[in-house]
């Protein structure tokens, strides 16, 4: 079993990469189970790049300066763009 993150693999490489390299699986070469957590935590651990809204959190990368917003339904559909079980 690996536990993923979210908000990382969202946000780089990012989850239209992982899906064309054909999922989570694939691109990590897992054939065993592989879970992702929400990203949530992020809020709290990267605070310093945070600002939490009305809609989610809109985080600043720490690599490029880039802004993702990380909503529930982000959360959910990036969890199911990259094939997570």
């Amino acid at each position: 079993l690996i536990l993923s993150n979210t908000y990382h693999l969202g946000n780089r490489p990012g989850g239209e990469v992982v899906d064309e390299m054909g999922g989570i699986h694939n691109f990590m070469r897992w054939d065993g189970n592989l879970l992702t957590d929400s990203g949530g935590f992020q809020m709290v651990s990267l605070l310093k790049l945070a600002r939490i809204t009305e809609e989610g959190v809109l985080f600043q990368s720490p690599v490029n300066g880039s802004e993702m917003l990380l909503t529930p339904e982000r959360s959910m559909e990036i969890q199911n763009q990259i094939g997570s079980d």
